[in-house]
């Protein structure tokens, strides 16, 4: 029986499984880690003390629980993010996060002005908060004795990589992310773009996820315990890993992703530019996706348990109780501003609708539609950029429980399916480890995590959810410009 080793590096945690040849779950361990954010709007990790650190101690203790040695690894991250480094690998700052850090705003309107948003989204996605190009650029400008020094990028997966195999290298699906670096339908470096923006960066070699890159070094080893010579996939960021772990590979298939924010991949049939969404390449050659990521989810709720005191299982339990619809409370989730489908940073939450009848369970319902809504807005993006949305496939930690999992359900009008193991991230590297070693073929991995349940939806709300999504758009639009002038916010 072969072993393989997933580990993912996530906003708030690191999990690392390893997983028999038929998909069973062996062994597990995790980290919980913060993020920093020294100013407002500025998001970071460090990648010495936490991605590597992390992973050191994650892969050490579930090696030490294995009877053999793991068969082969793989690694996934939160991305894009971009860590300056040295010619020598070695990190120059604190990484700069993905879509939540919206430090380089300005620089995206002024790339966005220079370029042409039509030539931008003509070969990759239109410039947001998302963007590792615009990043690159505040970098050079606000700290450029660290620019002057920066010859490498990594992300939290090819910096993980290039400490296991010395390799140099990003997957096709985390550099599709480098807007405007990256010229998506050609699948290749935007050579032209790399020399304005970044002439004396090193682009990274371009892999696919599931590709051998290296093998696990003897300092590596000495590191962590996995065995020298061990083999090490490209890797890729942790919403594809995700999708992948419960089998999101067809067309029509759409990972819903319950974590600290809610994150969307819909497989398409080809690539599908769209200003609304991110269009990306896939895990494998000649697959294409269209992304979706709401800036909080999950953090509105544990703001709200940290607010009430209350932990989830009694808030959820209270809660339940709320008929749909909140007892007319409406909320829009954009606490900390809106990705998409709106790229809004500079946008803010509203709970309207309060009166003293209401009470801490009405407003996590109401916190939990919310968020509900911005999924169907998303979901009816992809369908506007012509992607089909057949299947919706649950995932992360808010699936527990059930409550959450319902009230999308019951808004979308589509069922999900709740697949058996979903662990996530981690275990969607496992599949790909398995998979690139010729442990396990595709096909066979497939089987790995079958459908434990379907959450239907309540055709008897659809009606008011229904109503309450047209509202949900239109308080959006009447209170922007309020909101705008009370908070100083912009776009």
């Amino acid at each position: 029986m072969a072993i393989f080793l997933g580990v993912d590096v996530g906003t708030a945690t690191t999990k690392a499984v390893a997983v028999s040849s038929e998909g069973r779950v062996l062994g597990r361990a995790e980290r919980r880690h913060s993020t920093s954010s020294p100013q407002p709007g500025w998001f970071e990790h460090d990648a010495e003390t936490l991605w590597w650190a992390d992973f050191r101690d994650c892969v050490s203790e579930v090696v030490r629980g294995l009877d053999e040695p793991p068969a082969a690894v793989a690694v996934s991250g939160i991305g894009p993010c971009l860590l300056p480094a040295d010619a020598d690998g070695r990190p120059l700052r604190p990484a700069i996060l993905y879509g939540i850090d919206t430090r380089a705003e300005a620089q995206v309107r002024a790339m966005t002005e220079r370029l042409g948003e039509e030539q931008i989204a003509s070969t990759g996605a239109v410039l947001t908060s998302q963007a590792v190009g615009p990043k690159m650029v505040w970098l050079a400008e606000h700290e450029p004795a660290v620019w002057a020094r920066t010859r490498m990028f990594f992300m939290a997966s090819s910096f993980l990589v290039h400490r296991l195999t010395g390799r140099y290298m990003l997957d096709h699906q985390s550099a599709s992310q480098c807007s405007p670096l990256y010229d998506q339908p050609a699948a290749r470096w935007d050579t032209a773009r790399w020399s304005e923006i970044a002439p004396d960066v090193l682009p990274p070699q371009l892999c696919w996820a599931g590709d051998v890159v290296g093998e696990v070094s003897q300092q590596a080893s000495d590191a962590t315990g996995i065995p020298a010579g061990t083999p090490v996939t490209a890797g890729t960021i942790d919403a594809w890993a995700e999708a992948e772990s419960v089998l999101a590979r067809d067309p029509g298939d759409v990972m819903v992703m319950y974590g600290s924010t809610m994150f969307l991949v819909a497989m398409t049939d080809i690539w599908r530019p769209s200003r609304q969404l991110w269009p990306t390449r896939g895990l494998r050659p000649d697959t294409s996706c269209l992304a979706a990521g709401m800036a909080t989810s999950g953090t509105i709720t544990e703001w709200w348990s940290r607010m009430t005191g209350a932990g989830f299982s009694e808030l959820t339990a209270e809660a339940a109780q709320v008929p749909a619809g909140s007892d007319g409370l409406l909320l829009l989730p954009y606490f900390a501003g809106e990705r998409t489908p709106v790229f809004d940073s500079g946008a803010r939450g509203v709970l309207a609708g309060l009166t003293l009848h209401h009470s801490r369970g009405h407003v996590y319902r109401a916190v939990l539609e919310g968020v509900a809504y911005g999924v169907r807005h998303n979901l009816e993006a992809m369908r506007e950029a012509g992607a089909e949305v057949d299947r919706l496939i649950a995932v992360g930690g808010g699936t527990t429980g059930g409550l959450w999992t319902q009230i999308v359900s019951d808004v979308t009008g589509m069922p999900q399916d709740v697949p058996r193991e979903t662990v996530g991230a981690s275990y969607g590297d496992a599949m790909l480890a398995a998979i690139a070693t010729g442990g396990v073929s595709e096909e066979q991995t497939r089987h790995w995590n079958p459908v434990q349940t379907v959450v239907e939806p309540d055709a008897g709300t659809a009606a008011l959810h229904k109503e309450r999504f047209l509202r949900y758009r239109e308080m959006y639009d009447v209170t922007r410009p309020l909101i705008r002038g009370i908070s100083g916010s912009e776009n």
